[in-house]
């Protein structure tokens, strides 16, 4: 099944840190979070990508074009470094598709440009490049796949640390209750769509506000309550959470390891830490 990411964000609250970056391309450990999601899905045999690019395009070309599959994978070096014999891999059986969808798009309009693509397959999935889960996909597709719905997302909690404030008319506050405590569910990504999506997208249109919206008022949406890991990389202290979640060993969205490393042990990257690619941010 056929996987649309978007990753042409310019990702404006993270420009503190690592600024020739796009988004999806700023690291977690010595891979960009764009790598650790098309892993969750290659986990559950979804290895069919389409890159919906847009701000800093080149840098995530460079990136796959330049690949090192030793950053990653174990190997045998032999013959003084001449000869390198691969004992995993990442990314061998991976097809990815790298359409440019341009600079300011809407996210609606990125998949609208990139349905040719898609043709001939009833269901896809499609995703933000930058949020993580250990959301069962396989479980999700097959729920979504006996509705006559032509969308379905994950329902998520917020992650921020606001608080919303009672307040009565003459200012005294009655109380503040954290969001993340709240009755509340907000989307949380990791679609799974039905062709049928595209008849409620017009040109321009954002897949959620607009599309999902149109779809949702004659039934045709679901949103799927999930309460395990699901974390958003939006900004630099969320980066920054998942990266020190990820140097002592806790990487719940790392389906893909066979031996997962024990809480507490750092991860050591055999590579430097990824600080730079190609392109401008």
């Amino acid at each position: 099944m056929k996987v649309v990411l978007f990753c042409g964000g310019l990702g404006m609250r993270m420009r503190a840190d690592n600024q020739s970056l796009p988004k999806p391309m700023m690291p977690i450990g010595s891979r960009p979070v764009l790598w650790h999601v098309m892993r969750y899905y290659a986990h559950f045999g979804h290895t069919e990508f389409v890159l919906c690019l847009g701000y800093g395009a080149q840098a995530v070309k460079d990136y796959f074009l330049d690949y090192r599959e030793t950053a990653s994978n174990d190997f045998v070096l032999t013959k003084g470094g001449q000869h390198v014999e691969m004992l995993s891999t990442d990314i061998s059986d991976w097809t990815i598709t790298f359409i440019d969808t341009g600079m300011d798009t809407a996210i609606g309009e990125r998949l609208r440009r990139v349905r040719p693509y898609l043709e001939g397959d009833e269901f896809f999935l499609a995703n933000y490049g930058d949020v993580l889960t250990d959301a069962p996909m396989n479980d999700l597709i097959e729920e979504f796949a006996g509705t006559d719905a032509v969308a379905q997302f994950l329902a998520v909690k917020p992650q921020d640390s606001f608080h919303v404030v009672d307040v009565g008319p003459d200012g005294r506050v009655s109380g503040l209750v954290p969001v993340a405590d709240m009755d509340m569910r907000i989307n949380g990504g990791y679609f799974v769509l039905r062709q049928g999506i595209f008849d409620y997208l017009d040109e321009g249109d954002d897949l959620v506000m607009d599309g999902c919206v149109k779809a949702a008022r004659l039934g045709k949406v679901r949103a799927v309550p999930y309460g395990g890991f699901w974390a958003p990389m939006d900004t630099l202290k969320e980066r920054t959470a998942l990266e020190s979640q990820y140097k002592q060993g806790i990487s719940p969205w790392a389906l893909w390891r066979d031996h997962p490393v024990e809480a507490g042990r750092p991860v050591l990257p055999v590579e430097p830490e990824l600080t730079a690619v190609n392109g401008t941010r």
